[in-house]
């Protein structure tokens, strides 16, 4: 993350997701018999002229384009990534605009305003927490290392100059320049699992077809992910991809040409084939969790300001399909 303030402030729009769902939760929480505190609270909360979950998550998605816009600038200038600076900036509008729209009453994007929050749940103890954080670098250093010997390359572990960990690699060129690839939390897949995690424990579904879902995502995504540092470390430590070396060199506010390499394999080519991957992970997740499909068509409305059936549009099933061809039926 890009400081401790911005750390600060995405443990802030948590906790405003968190309360708004928690106040969803005891809103719509009918039980035979429902007396005492609960039933006292649930009172005092229904006498709000105005849902005091939407005001919330509302206030969530204020705090969250703030969020966003306070990334820009890290995003952009201090990593050079392009595509994710465009998105962070691209995304103050858009929380702006889905803050918009349950505040004037689609009640529906109180499903992504809880994903949200349990995103943030998953990834920020990583982004926090030492021995997390340092844990999980670590073993996606390891990983790296072992697949980039399955394809006869084996640079040397080293101490990373940004953490100061064992994860880092150093490769010697063939002019004997040496090059560092380092692991850092930004290549441990942990935002794409935090993605799918939020998503997951976000809808109302039963807990078996969740788990599966979870068992769906998260390998394919850590595959993908190490197979993604795998590829950047050969290419940029072999210097495979020197192309177009001014033009990326601009592009990309660099004079180091030993970077056009890691410029085009991380920040261009990973980074397109990543959306590429999560779309692909999206449809395998949804065909197990149906529910999901209603994120998904909040999302399109904002984009198209058009309403979407894809369960239908997509033949998707709207119950999971057994292994077996037929359908699971609600659990």
């Amino acid at each position: 993350m890009a400081s401790i303030y911005t750390d600060l402030l995405g443990w802030v729009v948590i906790a405003t997701f968190l309360a708004g769902a928690g106040v969803e939760y005891v809103r719509r929480r009918r039980v035979g018999g429902d007396a005492g505190t609960l039933a006292t609270l649930r009172g005092r909360l229904d006498a709000f002229e105005t849902p005091p979950e939407r005001t919330l998550a509302t206030a969530g998605w204020v705090l969250f384009a703030g969020f966003w816009l306070a990334l820009f600038p890290h995003f952009a200038f201090t990593q050079k990534s392009y595509v994710e600076g465009v998105l962070s900036l691209l995304a103050v509008p858009a929380c702006l605009y889905a803050g918009w729209l349950l505040w004037n009453g689609r009640d529906s994007l109180l499903v992504l305003s809880r994903a949200v929050a349990a995103m943030g749940i998953v990834y920020f103890p990583f982004e926090s927490i030492e021995p997390l954080k340092r844990g999980l670098i670590l073993v996606v250093t390891g990983q790296t290392g072992w697949a980039m010997a399955q394809f006869g390359y084996e640079p040397a572990l080293v101490e990373g100059p940004i953490l100061g960990y064992r994860n880092a690699y150093r490769f010697v060129t063939a002019d004997g320049h040496g090059l560092l690839f380092e692991i850092v939390l930004a290549c441990t897949g942990l935002g794409s699992m935090a993605i799918f995690a939020g998503l997951i424990a976000a809808v109302h579904a039963p807990l078996g077809r969740k788990l599966r879902a979870l068992a769906v995502s998260i390998p394919i995504i850590w595959g993908l992910n190490i197979a993604r540092t795998t590829f950047i470390g050969i290419a940029f430590g072999n210097q495979y991809l020197q192309l177009f070396v001014d033009e990326v060199l601009f592009l990309f506010g660099s004079s180091d040409p030993y970077m056009v390499s890691f410029f085009l394999s991380d920040r261009v080519i990973s980074q397109v084939l990543a959306v590429v991957a999560l779309v692909g992970v999206t449809y395998l997740v949804v065909r197990e969790l149906p529910e999901l499909v209603t994120v998904i068509e909040d999302v399109l409305y904002m984009v198209t300001k058009e309403e979407y059936d894809l369960l239908e549009s997509l033949d998707l099933p709207r119950e999971p399909v057994r292994t077996d061809g037929g359908r699971t039926g609600r659990e």
